[in-house]
């Protein structure tokens, strides 16, 4: 069993920034992908960024391209959110994702426990 910690949320005003910051308990070397999510209330959760182990370039919403990056330290089993010139719609809890791979095994999902981002005036 992989365990995520998230840190990092709380209230900001729009345009402002935050950072999320996410550790996992698993081996670097096992990690598929990493990224985060995040959720409304009576919505599906929705991806946000996630970085892919071997793929050049990491994926976006659209809702938050050129706003926010992701970025991994596979050396610290860590994933980060840099959000920028946040808006009200970014409102919502985020959630880490971790997705491991192991040798003969089949992909298994982990969640963070969630960190709420609130974005008012």
């Amino acid at each position: 069993q992989v365990q995520l910690v998230e840190s990092g949320g709380g209230v900001v005003q729009p345009g402002g920034s935050l950072r999320l910051s996410c550790t996992h308990s698993g081996k670097s070397v096992d990690v598929f992908a990493m990224g985060w999510f995040r959720q409304i209330p009576d919505k599906s959760r929705e991806l946000v960024a996630r970085s892919t182990t071997g793929d050049r370039l990491p994926i976006y919403a659209d809702s938050v391209k050129g706003r926010f990056t992701i970025s991994r330290d596979d050396a610290k089993n860590a994933v980060a959110l840099q959000m920028n010139n946040v808006n009200t719609d970014d409102t919502a809890v985020y959630y880490c994702n971790v997705i491991i791979k192991r040798s003969g095994e089949p992909l298994e999902n982990y969640w963070g426990r969630g960190t709420q981002v609130t974005v008012s005036s």
